[in-house]
């Protein structure tokens, strides 16, 4: 690996950046959040760019790109905290690109690529068991039982379900049985529900077993980027905030006490961009390192965003908790980054145990 990334990547991040910055500033998060309507303007904005397609195989209309693109993508969204349903979809394009037979690959795969289909996936269950061997909803029949936590469901066209054995199934919107109960999640950028089924229809990915795993790394390496994106908005806002507000007559930028905080946020945030790089490109490229990599990126980068964002708070002082304060998006986004797919001590420990660390 050329340890940077290439100028069509810089590109490819330059581009939704800008198309973030234009489509869903600050403002227009506020009023999403607010709404908790799902955004079809923004969605069809970034499915013109291609952004839904990005791995997907050119044979179904996809760009045949990797995991570290989706990946540059997703430190992005971070960045702008953008709202939307694109870590569920891409994971569920993924799973039926790896799981799914020729003809269920043609049935799903070009209308998730140009985003006229929505996706997501449906991993967890109660007691937040995430891992795929410790999944308990049987496939055998009719799907029934509860989902939790399942990412823009309201939204979707084609859910993913985790399912015993590691299986992986694919249920339709709109499938008989098939209801959403909303959750009340802190994130509001990426609204959840619990999805239950009783007796639903669904059909089994095909080598949906041999694919359930790479599947959740995929994820945990993009949650893992979207940590660093949403890790450096923090710091810019703080710099910004300390050049530009003013206490006892001078900017507070001038404190030493604040300039020490900024300057060990710092530290935390940049080492984690080579680690999310590496976590997503051995997705495709070290086959042997994937799952432990993804494992302690997603493990170390969330819990820096997470102790970053109170920090960030705090350097706002007394409006840094508040609605009108813009650091609550990133802080409940951290929030979610470092529950989803499993907390980082989960994480922690299974890289342990795949490094045979453990006695």
């Amino acid at each position: 690996m050329n340890f940077d990334l290439t100028d069509e990547q810089r590109m490819l991040q330059e581009t939704v950046g800008q198309l973030a910055e234009k489509q869903c500033p600050v403002t227009e998060i506020h009023k999403s959040l607010e709404s908790g309507e799902h955004d079809a303007t923004l969605w069809k904005a970034l499915s013109d760019l291609g952004i839904p397609g990005l791995a997907i195989s050119a044979d179904y209309g996809g760009a045949a790109l990797e995991v570290l693109d989706l990946a540059v993508v997703a430190e992005t969204l971070g960045y702008h905290a953008t709202p939307g349903p694109y870590l569920g979809h891409v994971l569920a394009a993924h799973a039926i690109s790896l799981g799914g037979s020729d003809e269920q690959k043609k049935r799903w795969l070009p209308g998730l690529a140009s985003g006229e289909r929505i996706g997501t996936v449906a991993l967890a269950e109660a007691g937040s068991v995430w891992e795929p061997d410790q999944w308990a909803l049987s496939g055998e029949g009719p799907l029934s039982g509860t989902k939790e936590f399942v990412t823009s469901a309201d939204a979707a066209d084609v859910i993913v379900v985790g399912l015993a054995g590691g299986q992986l199934g694919v249920v339709e919107k709109g499938a008989a049985g098939l209801t959403l109960e909303p959750v009340d999640c802190a994130d509001l950028t990426r609204r959840a529900n619990h999805v239950r089924f009783e007796n639903t229809p669904c059909e089994i990915l095909a080598s949906g077993a041999a694919a359930s795993s790479a599947v959740r790394d995929v994820g945990l390496s993009l949650l893992a980027a979207d940590a660093f994106g949403g890790s450096q908005r923090l710091l810019d806002m703080c710099v910004e905030y300390a050049k530009t507000r003013e206490q006892f007559g001078v900017t507070i930028g001038s404190f030493q006490g604040l300039k020490h905080q900024l300057a060990n946020m710092a530290v935390e945030v940049e080492p984690n961009r080579g680690l999310y790089w590496f976590a997503a490109y051995a997705q495709d490229h070290v086959p042997g390192e994937a799952e432990r990599v993804a494992a302690i990126a997603k493990a170390h980068i969330t819990d820096r965003y997470m102790q970053i964002a109170r920090d960030s708070v705090e350097a706002h002082g007394g409006i840094g908790f508040t609605w009108e304060c813009d650091v609550q998006i990133w802080f409940k986004r951290a929030m979610f980054d470092r529950a989803f797919l499993g907390t980082p001590s989960d994480h922690r420990e299974r890289s342990v145990q795949l490094a045979a660390w453990a006695s």
